[in-house]
């Protein structure tokens, strides 16, 4: 199991309830809330965050406007995911 966590004090100020608020995908293992309104991607493994990150980047492309709150919180998880120690590791 591999969790990630974004930081709520990021560019989008993401929680969990922006994945609702912008009908943001989930991952496959789902996420959690922390108390400080951190999030937390949960995946099975390094391949599955990075095939996440890739839908994500593919929702991204799609969206005409990129100063959105969605995009932003779409691009803040994304980040979270590349600058990963496990997945860079995975990646190398």
């Amino acid at each position: 199991m591999l969790n990630i966590t974004i930081p709520s004090t990021g560019l989008s100020h993401l929680t969990f309830a922006t994945f609702e608020t912008y009908n943001i995908p989930k991952p496959l293992s789902g996420i959690d809330a922390e108390i400080n309104s951190d999030v937390i991607l949960k995946f099975e493994d390094e391949e599955e965050a990075i095939n996440y990150a890739g839908r994500l980047e593919d929702l991204s492309n799609i969206i005409n406007d990129k100063s959105l709150t969605q995009n932003i919180a779409i691009n803040d998880i994304i980040l979270a995911i590349r600058n990963d120690g496990f997945v860079q590791g995975y990646q190398q």
